[in-house]
Order: C-alpha cells, then structure tokens, then sequence
C-alpha cells in the first residue's frame, strides 16, 4: 500500500520514497506526495529524480490502495529504487484554494441554508471550479446571499485541518457524508479521513486543502447554468487574498 503524505499535510512539497513495481511507464512507490484524481480534485503533477534522471510525471490514478504514477518515461526505474519526488506547487495549491472553497460554500448551504439547497457535485480546475446544487426556488439573489456569506466567513479566518475517525464515530455523524454513496462508502472503510473547517463544517474527504481559510482569496461568480428544473451549476474564480 502507498503511504499518502498528502493525507496528513497538503503542503509537502517534495519527499524521498523507494519504487515498489514499474509496469511500462506506470510506477508504483512505497510513499508519495502526488495527488491521484479523485473527489472532483485533478491529479498532481511534477518530476521524480533517480540515479541523476528526471522523470516528468504527468497523470496520478489510484488502484485500490496503490497511487500509480504515469511517466513519459521510466528507462532506467526499476524496483528497489530509490527517487526524490517533487510536485507542481502552484498547481496543487490553485486545487487547494479551489477545494476549501466549495467545502465552505457547502458547508454555508447546509449549515444556514440547509433546507433551501443541497450541493449535488463539484468538479476543480487549476484556474476555476464549479458546483452543482438542488434548489427548490432559486434566484440570483439567493447565490449572491450564500457567496456574500462564504466570502466573509473566509476573510474571518478559520483553521481548516483533517481528522481521522473510526468508522463507528463516523456512522454516528450522518451529514458528513451528503450523497448516499458517500454514506455507503463511509460503511464500507474501516477509518474514515474528514476535512474539518473550524466554526462551520466537517465532511469526509480525501482531497487537498489550505490551513487557513483567509489563504483562499474571494469568490467571484464567472456564470450561472441551468442543468434542470432544480439543478443550477455555478462556476466560479478565485480572486487572490492580498
């Protein structure tokens, strides 16, 4: 199984780990700080340095516990050596203000506006992300009203960290999860990682956040889509924090 540093610290940025199993260009390595696509979160990507050559690596995937790491080239890799991994630092850290955001925006939903919409779906990029909600009756001004409100709750700035709970704590929090595979899934996992923000939100998560909300920056609103008679996707960017 592959040690996943990023579980514990999204900001590690560089680490020293051993290749387990190549397969063509495909490796697999004992720890890593790549991100795998996963949770509406894009892959990592970056460079592993062995024996005085770089390997760019260009897709992160997941195979059951393994993070497998597709290279352009992996001529010279073989098991038992040892790399020095480096990954695309503004990239991951663009996915992680883009995914602190919408667990902000959905934490406001549910907390403050849980009976008026649920948050369906996400998808981040490097320089947008959008979201999916069910509303029973919406307008403009109601999304304005929750993105005023996640905007001031970040500027506030509150402590955003991961916790690990056993699958029985996690059972007796039913919201963590807010789509019934969610839900099953927390069933089925004998520990269960969430994503803590301080004052609003917990949900189980994998993916890769900022500490701070004030690190975020400011929801700007870029366009509004119909996707139903109840479901509105919303597309947003990220102004830096000064």
């Amino acid at each position: 199984m592959t040690e996943k540093l990023y579980y514990a610290d999204s900001y590690i940025k560089e680490f020293d780990g051993n290749v387990i199993e190549v397969k063509e260009n495909r490796l697999i390595l004992d720890r890593t700080a790549f991100y795998p696509t996963g949770g509406g979160q894009p892959n990592d990507t970056g460079v592993i340095f062995c024996c005085g050559k770089e390997y760019r690596v260009n897709d992160v995937t997941k195979d059951g516990d393994e993070v497998i790491h597709v290279v352009d080239d992996s001529t010279g890799l073989s098991a038992g050596a040892k790399v020095h991994g480096t990954i695309d630092w503004d990239r991951r850290y663009a996915h992680m203000r883009y995914h602190t955001a919408i667990h902000v925006i959905d934490g406001v939903v549910n907390v403050m506006h849980g009976s008026e919409a649920l948050l369906t779906g996400g998808q981040i990029y490097e320089d947008r992300a959008r979201i999916d909600m069910n509303i029973e009756n919406f307008t403009k001004e109601f999304v304005d009203k929750i993105i005023e409100e996640s905007n001031s709750f970040m500027k506030e700035g509150h402590r955003v960290y991961p916790d690990i709970l056993t699958k029985e704590e996690a059972i007796k929090r039913p919201n963590l999860a807010r789509t019934e595979p969610g839900r099953k899934l927390i069933e089925t996992l004998p520990e269960v990682r969430i994503i803590v923000i301080e004052g609003l939100d917990e949900q189980s998560d994998g993916g890769t956040h900022v500490s701070n909300t004030k690190e975020v920056g400011t929801i700007f609103v870029r366009k509004i889509e119909n996707k139903g008679k109840r479901n509105k996707r919303i597309e947003f960017q990220l102004i830096p924090p000064d």
